[in-house]
């Protein structure tokens, strides 16, 4: 990597100047290890990787905050091998980071946010490299679109955009905010691809409802353009409810109800937040955008956990594809160590309906999709 010298001194004289001037630096520190059995019970697979992600934010006079955050990542055994995997597959959720390589580990740098807000007292404007999230879905969110979310990697960050917002706040339960994104592909020079659009939020005592609008400008793939429409709710019963619907349109091939992609989902918690549940489906249409992600039509997400104290907790978690009756059961353990640090042990079986059956074509989550029948992974995390 001939440029990270570069950019190690880029951000060396950005944090030189931040810490001039009293920063707030925040972050967390990843170590991790895995034991993974591949598709031959006798192969068995380690790895480990070291992880930080540290984020400063400094402001400037009273209306105005500079922020930028930068992961560090260093990674050996099966872990490197799935991270320079997931580099090179453009349809994966986690973002796509450079990877040097080396004796011992690989090891990537990566900005992640540079962006600046300036605030007043009806509106907000923000522009940089940041993160523009959409809708109220806690698991697969259909109006994230700019970044699809994948509840197989729950830890992974999601990509930054370049881009710009102004919110406006007609009261206090009400927002509008129009934006705009540059083209995904970085190289492109005449502006096609880029996105602009317009989101509402309003609130209530109970429930909240966010309307969603955008354009995307031609391009040779679309050269009509593309309009997306989104609707998401979320409601406070008895249950916590969400719903949300997205639609993207062609104009010169109608995607119809290929286009679509929604979710539906409730969370409820028992014996004064001791056990607490959440399930959400999720269509994901053909032609919708997500389907770079998504391979089939229905998916759904189970999660149970048990909290033993303020200090401890399990959960089962499980996500599955309707379709081919494929599944990614986890089961995890979670300690608090002391403040700042917690110690986790997360456990995955791949399973599917082939599986069982003998046949040699196996499901979307299945263990022949990642080539892995189990992983183990020990965690310690620190928070700063």
């Amino acid at each position: 990597m001939k440029k990270t010298p570069l950019l190690l001194l880029l951000l060396l004289c950005l944090s030189a100047e931040v810490f001039a001037q009293a920063p707030v630096l925040s972050g967390l520190l990843d170590t991790k290890l895995t034991l993974a059995g591949g598709s031959d019970p006798s192969e068995i697979r380690f790895g480990a990787e070291e992880y930080a992600n540290l984020r400063l934010k400094v402001n400037v006079g009273e209306r105005a905050s500079v922020f930028t955050s930068f992961n560090l990542t260093a990674a050996a055994g099966s872990t490197a091998l799935v991270a320079s995997m997931l580099n090179n597959s453009p349809a994966h959720s986690l973002p796509l980071t450079a990877f040097s390589g080396g004796e011992n580990y690989i090891a990537a740098l990566e900005l992640e946010r540079l962006y600046f807000r300036i605030n007043s007292e009806l509106l907000d404007v923000e522009a940089g490299l940041m993160r523009l999230a959409f809708g109220y879905g806690q698991v697969w969110g259909p109006s994230d679109f700019l970044n699809p979310r994948n509840p197989l990697h729950p830890d992974a960050r999601p990509r930054a955009i370049l881009g710009s917002s102004v919110s406006l706040y007609p009261s206090d339960t009400s927002k509008i905010q129009a934006f705009a994104a540059a083209p995904k592909n970085a190289f492109e020079q005449d502006g096609n691809g880029a996105l602009f659009g317009l989101s509402g939020d309003k609130h209530w005592d109970r429930a909240s409802v966010q309307l969603l609008y955008t354009y995307e400008i031609p391009k040779a793939e679309t050269p009509d353009g593309l309009h997306y429409a989104g609707l998401s709710v979320k409601a406070e019963v008895e249950l916590g409810l969400t719903a949300e619907v997205f639609y993207m349109y062609d104009n010169r091939d109608r995607a119809g109800f290929d286009g679509i992609a929604a979710s539906a989902g409730f969370d409820y918690s028992f014996f004064d937040g001791s056990l607490y549940i959440l399930a959400e489906y999720f269509f994901s249409g053909k032609k919708s955008f997500s389907s770079a992600v998504y391979e089939k039509r229905n998916y759904l997400y189970a999660m149970l956990m048990y909290r033993f104290n303020d200090y401890t907790n399990a959960s089962l978690s499980c996500v599955a594809g309707l379709d081919d009756i494929s599944f990614s059961p986890v089961i995890g353990f979670e300690h608090d160590l002391f403040q700042g640090a917690t110690l986790s042990f997360t456990g995955r079986v791949p399973l599917d309906r082939d599986t069982f059956s003998g046949n040699e074509k196996h499901g979307e989550l299945g263990p022949d999709s990642t080539d892995t029948s189990f992983e183990i992974t020990a965690k310690l995390r620190m928070r700063f």
